[in-house]
């Protein structure tokens, strides 16, 4: 059953067993494993999601402690993307089973973040897609001042006759991902059953992801830290900036996924991606119903019944190639025990 009790259980038993044997990475990276703890330093950047040459092999119930790659992207006046890091290959996933990845910390560890607006990017303006008649967004780049220790952020507003604003902020990742299946390469922007740039607010502190997996090994990669995003990421950028992260990786052997699920101390929660939104909605509410049907012991028509009353969602992003929606029920109305 994909419940955080299962993964809690499975890392206390990798936890009692004896050293783990330190891995060697292929691109020359920093690495110090202790125990079931690996410290990563990344040097390379992908700029898609694909199998390729891991960078590491780590075993299940490792605790993983890095960060994202930082660049130009979060400096003042901008520049290229860093990519993401990875891929980690992780000992023993197959295809028949689920990888599991807990967020056990994810926190800004640079002082700027950006945040732009395009002409041709974003919930609002026109893309390759879909012309319009509107005068163009200009393009403008908010660079925002981090406070680390206070954990707020302070920006210019130049239009605005409050001048500036200061907000709290909740650090997320932007993406997660393995391998998608077959030989499929998917550009960093790209979400899907594999993960990717999900840029779902829930990919936070204290958050299981459960992925299904394409390939032996899985191919784990990470990156695009936000310190802030709002719902949907409607103008295109969250708070952009580098982040120091700690993830407890896992597997559920012999147990298979459709869509990348979540779950915290409330809710279960599944990510859809697709366009039109409404396919994105569907193909989330149907895996919800699924998981409510297989592993909680819900007839299909009540679950079906019952997230028509009790089901939440959000929409994670309408910027990306396809869009992302995350469907939510609540872990209280779960069977006690579950």
């Amino acid at each position: 059953m994909l419940t955080r009790k299962t993964v809690f259980s499975i890392s206390l038993v990798l936890m009692s067993l004896a050293l783990l044997p330190g891995a060697v990475p292929s691109n020359g990276a920093t690495v110090a494993a202790q125990q079931n703890v690996v410290e990563f330093t990344p040097t390379v950047g992908y700029p898609t999601f694909a199998v390729r040459e891991p960078v590491l092999t780590i075993q299940p119930g490792t605790i993983l402690r890095s960060r994202t790659n930082h660049g130009a992207y979060y400096d003042p006046g901008g520049g290229d993307f860093p990519g993401e890091v990875g891929p980690f290959y992780i000992e023993g996933a197959t295809p028949n089973d689920t990888l599991v990845v807990e967020v056990l910390m994810v926190r800004p560890n640079h002082n700027l973040a950006g945040s732009q607006i395009y002409p041709d990017f974003g919930g609002l303006a026109t893309d390759s897609r879909l012309r319009l008649l509107n005068d163009p967004i200009p393009a403008r780049r908010y660079e925002w001042a981090l406070d680390l220790e206070a954990m707020t952020g302070t920006v210019e507003l130049p239009d605005s006759a409050m001048g500036e604003i200061t907000i709290e902020l909740q650090p997320m990742l932007g993406r997660l991902a393995v391998a998608p299946a077959g030989e499929e390469a998917f550009n960093g922007l790209w979400p899907g059953n594999f993960g990717g740039n999900m840029d779902a607010q829930e990919v936070r502190a204290g958050t299981t992801v459960y992925l299904p997996i394409f390939h032996d090994g899985a191919y784990l990669y990470f990156g695009d830290g936000h310190a802030r995003q709002g719902e949907g990421e409607v103008n295109g950028t969250g708070l952009e900036t580098s982040m120091d992260v700690e993830l407890r990786i896992d597997l559920i052997k012999g147990k298979t996924i459709d869509w990348p699920r979540f779950e915290d101390d409330d809710y279960i929660m599944v990510a859809g991606s697709a366009r039109p939104l409404i396919d994105a909605f569907r193909l989330a509410h149907v895996e919800l119903i699924e998981w409510l049907e297989t592993e909680y012991g819900f007839g299909r028509w009540d679950a079906y019944m019952l997230v028509g009353q009790l089901g939440e969602s959000s929409v994670a992003n309408i910027v990306d190639p396809i869009y992302t929606v995350v469907a939510k029920f609540p872990k209280r109305y779960l069977p006690a025990g579950q």
